[in-house]
């Protein structure tokens, strides 16, 4: 997928969190911040979020979708979208990746899949700063 992250910087995002990966995530509402701890997955420009409708975060980015991650000496923002309902036919793909990458907890009753309301959540990446092995990576994408 041609999403304007250079190879070199898309394979260290990769390594480090196609993944179950604790992420900060942080919306704006009403001119504050808020941040939360998140369980996210990397895929081609975008990380993954298992959540609900209802909840804060999304209620922040259906009226201001811009966010900002953080997690393992990366910092990024982006575009957060409501992908709709875990089990609905197009996000049968994405949902059995994450199924399988948050396997340890999501059965756990963190998830009700038949809750209308338990949704994905896509953070789309604009820009962001990576470290790795004493060098700086930055990143805008195109």
């Amino acid at each position: 997928m041609n999403h304007g992250i250079p190879t070199e910087i898309e394979e260290i995002l990769d390594e480090r969190f196609r993944c179950d990966s604790l992420l900060a995530l942080a919306t704006v509402w009403e001119g504050k911040p808020y941040v939360r701890p998140v369980n996210a997955f990397y895929e081609d420009g975008a990380f993954y979020i298992i959540t609900n409708a209802r909840s804060g975060k999304m209620k922040h980015m259906a009226r201001d979708p811009r966010a900002a991650v953080c997690g393992e000496w990366f910092t990024g923002h982006g575009t957060g979208e409501n992908l709709g309902h875990v089990c609905s036919e197009e996000n049968e793909d994405m949902a059995g990746k994450l199924r399988a990458v948050f396997q340890e907890w999501y059965d756990n009753g963190h998830v009700d899949e038949k809750d209308p309301d338990t949704c994905i959540l896509k953070i789309r990446l604009t820009d962001g700063v990576l470290f790795k092995q004493g060098k700086r990576y930055e990143f805008t994408c195109g």
